[in-house]
């Protein structure tokens, strides 16, 4: 059981989101960050899309009940143990029943980096509705109760597995004879670090977007302002979207039809009367009317989820091809970092033999809890970088206008 003893102002249950059920208007939640999601599941040995706590502001404090290893992934946050010891995001480690985490903000390195994910082996046992445990916090079901977490609350863990061998094997080490109660952590994926020295201006956050049904409803000057101007993330963003502010898009006269409402999904770019686009996010309605200028790629939507507010973005065009190309290389690089950290977990294939052995480098894996996995691990052959990604799986709207 972990008691929240403080529970910041955005903190919720969350798991690999709710499919199936769009048709009925429900819509699907989950992390907004699926990559961050998976990582810190995978780092505690939990199946990629197993429920977890989503942050998105600190300070949060949490008490574990019994012991448990845990891990952090996505913004990084100045994580402390009641006795001082160090949690660091990026990296696997064992508490101690009885024993308290802080969770402090950290000054910004970068313009990305604005949910963490904390990872619990077993994972959050909360009651599945409707196949999720996620929030859903518009609709007021999943998670706990269909809310944000508050002071007070108790949350379920989910049953160990290797909690429970190193219970009767406390001497228990991987096939490199590494013991696997030590800590170990993995490098950041690439848009995690930073882009600019201190004190200088980052870069726009490269988002790649396909066009979308009503692009060609838009002015030429609309298409090229859209693809080639930054765009500031607004504070109005939330859950169900991102604002972003900019230049005006305007629709071309003999097409400023009003739309019938339609279905849509995460990534798709909608703009509203007032021509500043909305991203859709997790928590997007499931249908809508406004037109719909790009969808943002599958493999993009853990990035321009993570970019803070008042960061700029910049709008990458790509076709099906290259989305798809980029979403393949997504899910390789969890694949290969599944396997590596299976590996590193003491976690055996169906055959009985050791699983990690893959074309990423086990070098991705740190054991020495002193250098950064941002900078410090040794090889980047399993991090995605910016510039690999997915396929697009969105399409917007103004019925239920998202925030």
């Amino acid at each position: 059981m972990i008691e929240v003893l403080r529970a910041g102002p955005m903190t919720s249950v969350q798991d690999g989101g709710r499919s199936g059920w769009r048709s009925i208007g429900v819509t699907a939640a989950g992390a907004l960050d699926g990559t961050s999601l998976a990582l810190a599941n995978l780092l505690v040995g939990n199946r990629p899309d197993a429920a977890v706590l989503e942050i998105s502001l600190a300070p949060v404090r949490l008490r574990f009940e019994r012991s448990v290893r845990i891990a952090l992934a996505g913004a990084d946050l100045d994580g402390r143990l009641d006795d001082g010891t160090p949690v660091r995001c990026w990296w696997s480690c064992r508490i101690e029943a009885g024993r308290t985490l802080t969770l402090n903000p950290t000054r910004p390195l970068g313009d990305v980096g604005l949910h963490t994910y904390l990872a619990v082996a077993g994972g959050i046992d909360v009651p599945e509705v409707l196949g999720s445990r996620s929030t859903d916090l518009k609709s007021g079901f999943g998670g706990m109760r269909g809310r944000l977490l508050a002071n007070g609350d108790r949350l379920p863990i989910g049953v160990d597995g290797l909690a429970d061998r190193l219970a009767q094997e406390p001497d228990a080490c991987d096939r490199d004879g590494v013991p696997l109660g030590r800590p170990f952590g993995i490098r950041a994926p690439e848009w995690f670090w930073p882009k600019a020295a201190a004190g200088e201006s980052a870069p726009p956050v490269p988002v790649r977007f396909v066009r979308g049904p009503e692009w060609e409803d838009f002015s030429l000057v609309s298409r090229r302002l859209f693809a080639h101007e930054d765009w500031e993330v607004s504070p109005r963003s939330n859950r169900m979207g991102y604002r972003l502010g900019g230049a005006t898009l305007v629709r071309l006269k003999a097409r400023s039809r009003d739309l019938l409402s339609h279905g849509v999904l995460p990534g798709v770019i909608q703009v509203p009367p007032d021509g500043q686009p909305i991203v859709l996010l997790a928590d997007a309605q499931t249908t809508g009317g406004y037109p719909k200028i790009g969808v943002v790629i599958t493999a993009d939507l853990p990035i321009i989820a993570q970019v803070r507010f008042g960061a700029r973005v910049r709008f990458v065009e790509c076709d099906l091809a290259q989305a798809r190309t980029a979403l393949d290389l997504s899910r390789r690089y969890l694949r290969e970092m599944a396997g590596i950290i299976d590996a590193r977990l003491g976690r055996v294939s169906p055959t009985g033999s050791a699983v990690g052995s893959t074309s990423a480098s086990a070098l991705d894996v740190v054991s020495d809890p002193d250098p950064d996995p941002v900078s410090d691990s040794v090889s980047d052959a399993g991090s995605p970088s910016a510039s690999a990604a997915s396929k697009p799986e969105a399409l917007p709207n103004d019925h239920g206008d998202p925030p």
